[in-house]
């Protein structure tokens, strides 16, 4: 099923998004990780479609194909800002699924903007994360400010981040995470600015304000943790559902990037929890 290529207005510029038509279901708007694209979900947004469900994947600003902020802000309250002006550009209330970052800025939109989203889906992201989890994410993102001399030279930095999973025999899917520039190196498509990020407000900050965006849900809501992530834990898990009485908590064999290491469950298990809470 291959995707509409579509834009959206946001607050620092265009943002990039592929579109999946549904069957009259609804809307889905699957949000990625830092320092990913929207070709993170480049297997998921098909299911999605054919359960039904009008499905958008979006490239955050400073992503992909999305404009870079020319002032560097991307903090959450721009993240959050673009969210709710693509949600009111979409037209209808939609389901909101959203990995790390992507899922943050979901949380914190429909905490302080409700009514926004129709339900909501973390993947492997709660408020309180694993500062170890974090740190090797960082890590990987500041491994090489002066880009790869070649995509064999990416494939093996992202081979040493997910042991785990194969390494890829064909590279031409790397060029949708990388760009070349004019020196012919590889680097990461995103704006180096936003590793700037992690200087904005402490970390208690941080996540007193996703914990009271929390507290004001009230919609569907799910965890899907990866049994095998590093950045969310069983107690980080635990704590959220405090926060959400109502929200359910499921898992996948998978590390933190859990579509990617197992599509087909986290598919299953979303649909599955649509199918019963928005009948």
């Amino acid at each position: 099923m291959t995707p509409e290529h579509v834009t959206f207005k946001g607050e620092a510029g265009t943002i990039a998004g592929d579109r999946w038509e549904g069957t009259g279901r609804g809307t889905v708007i699957l949000l990625h990780g830092g320092a990913q694209t929207r070709h993170s979900w480049s297997r998921s947004g098909p299911r999605f479609a054919e359960a039904g469900w009008t499905t958008y994947a979006l490239d955050a600003r400073g992503h992909g194909e999305s404009q870079w902020d020319p002032a560097g802000d991307y903090g959450m309250d721009a993240l959050v800002g673009d969210l709710v002006g693509i949600v009111d550009q979409v037209d209808e209330s939609p389901v909101l699924i959203g990995a790390s970052m992507g899922g943050m800025t979901s949380l914190v939109a429909e905490g302080e903007h409700a009514p926004l989203a129709r339900a909501l889906v973390l993947v492997d992201i709660a408020t309180r994360a694993e500062p170890a989890g974090v740190a090797r994410i960082l890590d990987f993102m500041r491994s090489a400010p002066d880009g790869f001399d070649s995509l064999e030279a990416v494939a093996d930095a992202i081979s040493a981040y997910n042991p785990h999973r194969p390494r890829p025999t064909n590279l031409d899917g790397l060029r949708k995470n990388v760009r070349q520039g004019d020196d012919g190196r590889w680097r990461w498509h995103w704006d180096p600015a936003f590793l700037r990020v992690g200087d904005e407000p402490r970390r208690e900050a941080r996540e007193a304000r996703l914990d009271a965006a929390a507290r004001a849900i009230a919609i569907p809501t799910m965890l899907v943790r990866g049994k095998a992530s590093d950045v969310v834990s069983p107690e980080g898990a635990e704590h959220l559902q405090a926060l959400i009485p109502h929200a359910l908590v499921r898992e996948a064999k998978a590390g933190h990037m859990v579509a990617g290491d197992d599509n087909d469950v986290f598919v299953t298990q979303v649909v599955d929890f649509l199918d019963t809470h928005l009948p």
